[in-house]
């Protein structure tokens, strides 16, 4: 599951780097802005089957891999 989801972040935010560098703040580093916010929950959702929320996920829970991957790990 893990490496599917980086897959896809890798994918929303177009670059390999969040592979490697998994605490990598991806909003600071303008990876991720809130379309790919969205196509990241959407993706999490048909690709893995869980379902995010975002009115329950605050930006700190996305921020880097690392804390995606534990959320999705918590949800699952």
């Amino acid at each position: 599951m893990e490496e599917r989801l980086l897959n896809l972040l890798a994918d929303v935010c177009e670059d390999d780097i969040v592979k490697t560098q998994r605490n990598l703040n991806l909003v600071e580093e303008g990876l991720l802005d809130s379309l790919g916010y969205t196509e990241l929950l959407v993706g999490i959702e048909e690709e893995l089957g869980v379902l995010l929320a975002p009115s329950e996920i605050a930006r700190e829970d996305v921020e880097t891999a690392n804390k995606i991957i534990a959320l999705v790990k918590s949800r699952s």
